[in-house]
């Protein structure tokens, strides 16, 4: 047994000694953007300390209760996968007949067609590209967004800018924003996830919490540099010291510091460490069974393609990430990434891009279905797209430079209208034209979804109030059902 007295000498020490084992990862995460900012949290039951992770009411009734956002890293090209353009085909070759940006991010060329076909779907006759026919099986359950577009053509000001609104400064993501807004329907695990992240172009930025308070802050799992098989939370089960000893670790060590807090003031930090540790603590009743997907039948894992090594790294990435949702975490990212390929096809865009797609069309599908099954589909928004689209020009001889000005994303579940294409680009895709959503937008419409008015989840910062969709943002009504 400890002494007391000794531990008292050395807060160092306990730190150390009572952190190990029981969620170190979730420490680090939760740790990484801390502010000074105020957060009117409520207080658990726990050593009286802090917890904001409670369930909080939205500012009306909501559509969805919680998000998964299917990010496909580098930009797939629209016009190859969910917005066909026939002009393509017919004026291939030739130069383009319209004015390119004043910025772009490479120099390109003429006209390129699509190497894939399109066919038409469901009862809504949706037209999908040969690159997607799994996915195309659910199209009457997609709301294809057309026309969405941001002003960034490079991946880093991109990336950040569809994660947190802003590409130039950094702020904070929307995992962190709905997390601040709503809270989690599990205290026992954090609301917002990032499974096998990114940690190129913004990195940990695209998930942090920035100036909002600290449990906000994405917990990544893995990142993309792993195999999903090894996207586990580590050391989450304490061999050493039984639960109630922890307890009285954590109480002693709680005690401690409310005295620190007591004569330091409000301390954003030093509350942040304490509210991880109890998080930590309680990730232990909950994580390991979550993360146990040998618990799934086989038949379950072969819908999500795990059976195959072409799909299994995605598919094990989807079905961890509907056993999140299902436990009652707010806020869910699957990324697609990986060092060679991505979908940033500058040259060989078939080949890229084919990989691209057979590595996640069924995972996807499998997905779709099974919250379907599980009547999940209906209060859960999907999100799927990249930071943004391809041009219609070639790059090279059969490559796609970078397009922010009119890409693809799309929408499921969640009370959106299922089988239907808002928006357009131009007849050959490199501008949106019809009902433009610019990021400001989409943001506007996903927190619309989930019950919260955009413009009243505010926080005061620096002398200004902050929001996701900072001075600007519409809320599509149209595709709400």
């Amino acid at each position: 047994m400890y002494d007391p007295h000794s531990l008292l000498a050395n807060r160092r020490q306990l730190l150390q000694q009572t952190a190990v084992g029981f969620g170190g990862v979730a420490l680090s995460a939760l740790l990484s953007s801390l502010s000074q900012a105020g957060d009117s949290a409520r207080t658990g039951d726990a050593g009286n300390v802090p917890n904001p992770l409670h369930a909080k009411p939205p500012h009306f009734a909501p559509r969805a209760k919680r998000v998964v956002f299917l990010f496909m890293k580098g930009g797939p090209s629209h016009v190859d996968t969910f917005d066909p353009k026939p002009a393509l085909d017919r004026e291939d070759g030739k130069p383009p007949p319209f004015a390119l940006p004043d910025v772009t991010f490479a120099p390109t060329g003429n006209l390129l067609k699509s190497p894939w076909k399109f066919q038409r779907y469901g009862q809504s006759g949706l037209p999908v590209s040969d690159l997607f026919p799994n996915v195309a099986q659910h199209v009457d359950d997609l709301c294809i967004l057309r026309s969405v577009h941001g002003t960034n053509p490079a991946h880093g000001g991109a990336l950040l800018k569809l994660h947190t609104g802003s590409d130039q400064f950094v702020r904070p993501s929307m995992g962190a924003w709905v997390t601040y807004g709503l809270g989690t329907e599990n205290e026992n695990l954090p609301a917002f996830l990032t499974l096998c992240p990114t940690l190129a172009h913004g990195g940990v930025n695209n998930w942090g919490a920035a100036f909002l308070p600290a449990h906000c802050q994405g917990t990544p799992i893995g990142n993309a540099s792993l195999p999903a098989k090894q996207a586990v939370v580590k050391h989450v089960s304490n061999q050493r010291y039984a639960p109630d000893l922890q307890r009285e670790q954590l109480d002693l060590l709680q005690a401690m510091n409310r005295d620190h807090l007591a004569s330091r003031g409000r301390d954003q930090a030093l509350e942040g460490r304490l509210q991880s540790f109890e998080l930590a603590f309680r990730m232990q009743a909950t994580m390991p069974e979550i993360q146990d997907l040998s618990l799934e039948t086989e038949t379950t894992q072969r819908q999500y393609g795990i059976d195959d090594p072409v799909t299994e790294n995605f598919g094990r990435q989807c079905l961890m990430a509907r056993r999140f949702l299902e436990a009652g975490v707010r806020f869910v990212q699957v990324t697609h990434s990986d060092s060679d390929v991505q979908w940033d096809q500058h040259g060989d865009l078939y080949r890229g891009h084919t990989k691209n797609a057979s590595e996640v069309d069924k995972p996807i599908a499998g997905f779709l279905q099974d919250l379907k099954d599980r009547d999940l589909l209906r209060d859960t928004l999907v999100l799927w797209g990249g930071e943004f689209g391809r041009t219609p020009t070639a790059q090279g001889t059969n490559g796609r430079d970078h397009n922010p000005h009119g890409f693809t994303m799309w929408m499921a579940g969640g009370g959106v209208k299922g089988g239907m294409a808002y928006g357009a680009t131009d007849e050959f895709g490199y501008y949106a034209i019809e009902n433009k959503m610019h990021i400001n937008d989409l943001h506007a419409t996903l927190l619309h979804i989930l019950g919260i008015d955009h413009e009243r989840l505010t926080f005061r910062y620096a002398g200004r109030d902050f929001r996701l969709t900072d001075v600007a943002g519409n809320v599509a009504k149209d595709i709400l059902a």
